[in-house]
């Protein structure tokens, strides 16, 4: 049997893959839920994935939401793939350069656990997935490898990478990353969507969901009141302003240095 390599983003904001991108919420049920839509039944209990966002916890492997997400992540590749419910899987999994040496253990043993093959149902489907190895990358470096033509020709290239919950910075140097460069703020994509919910409930007494705003950011469609979408987009802007300030008091010159955005909020 061949192995199927999977890629997974665990992010604090999304869990995503090449094929689907859903919230990193769970909630756990004894009993079946209403729906089995996104509905993962692992070990006797019933978990929601990809409902609301759970609580931020700096240390992914500190409980098994994860690992839940995870399972749920293999479903969701498998079916977008049309490929067999009983397989063996390699894992691609990213972690922050500025971290990647301290957690890099912890979360490959925290996915390769010793149950294998591991059994479970996704949306009613049953599963028996055998991970095979988990392969840790650094995240953002890796992504901008599939993208060589922004490198060549560049001495010196900034990454900046927007997660969820933090903005990593790093440089290469004739496309090797520079560690010495790297940094992590705590300016993530999860900062604004709240800062701005609190903005809009201040200044109109209307209580707009995550949802909504990020229609709203991404100039999507979204029955709105004009003044919440002004006060939306207006927020978005400043966001993306304290970002860039953010970078520059890094020690970085956007104006000097050819610089790549990727991650949650270049979409905004």
């Amino acid at each position: 049997m061949i192995a199927i390599i999977i890629g997974i983003d665990h992010g604090y904001y999304a869990i995503k893959t090449r094929q689907v991108s859903f919230p990193s919420g769970i909630i756990g049920y004894d009993y079946e839920p209403y729906t089995m839509q996104n509905v993962l039944q692992y070990q006797g209990k019933y978990y929601v994935c990809g409902t609301g966002r759970q609580t931020l916890v700096k240390n992914k492997t500190s409980n098994d939401n994860y690992y839940l997400l995870t399972l749920a992540a293999i479903a969701e590749e498998i079916k977008h793939r049309k490929a067999e419910r009983k397989t063996e899987v390699i894992l691609a999994v990213g972690l922050p350069l500025s971290s990647f040496g301290r957690e890099k253990q912890g979360f490959r043993e925290y996915l390769l656990r010793k149950e294998q093959p591991v059994r479970f149902l996704y949306e009613s489907e049953l599963y028996e997935i055998t991970i095979k190895d988990v392969k840790l990358f650094p995240q953002g470096y890796s992504a901008l490898a599939l993208h060589p033509e922004y490198l060549k020709n560049e001495p010196s290239v900034l990454l900046v990478d927007i997660g969820g919950w933090t903005v990593d910075l790093m440089r290469l140097d004739n496309a090797v990353p520079n560690a010495a460069t790297c940094r992590s703020l705590e300016l993530g994509v999860i900062r604004c969507i709240d800062e701005t919910a609190e903005q809009v409930r201040r200044n109109t007494g209307l209580s707009v969901t995550e949802t909504q705003i990020e229609r709203v950011l991404r100039r999507e469609s979204c029955s709105m009141a004009e003044e919440a979408r002004r006060i939306i987009q207006e927020n978005g802007r400043k966001y993306i302003e304290r970002i860039l300030s953010a970078v520059t008091e890094s020690g970085f010159d956007l104006r000097a240095v050819p610089t790549v955005f990727m991650g949650e909020a270049p979409q905004f």
